[in-house]
């Protein structure tokens, strides 16, 4: 049996996946949280096979801390399960060691398929994220602008595109804001505009954020 552990923000998710999995005979969703902080716990008091986390898990606040809690609890498989954008958001939580990605449009049927292959140590991710990646592959080099952005430089520009100030961004990443700035004025360089809303609008034309 496949112990998972379901990170989440929203009780209506805690209740589909496990109403969906109550019977599984591979499956068993063992615990489920709504907060980053509580990881570490659920991952000391019982053996989870592997962790279901939302990318907007309360707490998380960015790839770097994720990859803290891979690198802490090497048994445990990670598997994204989460809104944001697979075109952007996939090869990056790839690259911090999650084993595969699930958008939430997903059906939960292949979210299961999911969990049992990643349980197996098997790096995927599902065949609308590849299907994207691979388009993105044979776009030309303006559309394929945002490959030149750091993972860093991806998480200031979600902040920047929710409204947020850069003293708030350097609070929630625990940078300096002049460190913000700095990745504010790379992002314009690199996205070729000379503002904040176009930087944002562009963003957006992109799916980055």
């Amino acid at each position: 049996m496949i112990s998972v552990c379901l990170a989440d923000n929203l009780p209506v998710v805690h209740y589909g996946v496990k109403s969906y999995f109550k019977d599984h005979p591979e499956i068993s969703i063992t615990s489920h949280i709504g907060s980053y902080l509580m990881i570490p716990d659920a991952l000391k008091s019982k053996v989870i096979d592997v962790l279901v986390i939302d990318l907007e898990l309360n707490g998380l606040k960015s790839i770097y801390e994720l990859k803290a809690i891979i690198r802490s609890f090497p048994a445990t498989k990670v598997l994204v399960f989460t809104n944001l954008s697979e075109q952007i958001y996939a090869s990056n939580a790839i690259k911090a060691g999650v084993y595969g990605y699930v958008h939430k449009s997903s059906k939960l049927e292949t979210l299961g398929s999911m969990i049992q292959r990643v349980s197996q140590g098997m790096v995927i991710i599902n065949d609308s994220a590849r299907k994207n990646l691979a388009l993105i592959a044979k776009k030309n080099k303006t559309d394929q602008i945002y490959r030149k952005l750091s993972n860093r430089e991806v998480e200031v520009l979600r902040f920047l595109s929710e409204g947020k100030k850069n003293n708030e961004i350097s609070k929630i990443l625990g940078l300096n804001e002049k460190t913000i700035s700095t990745y504010k004025l790379r992002l314009l360089q690199k996205l070729n505009v000379s503002n904040l809303v176009d930087l944002v609008n562009k963003a957006k034309n992109l799916e980055i954020v």
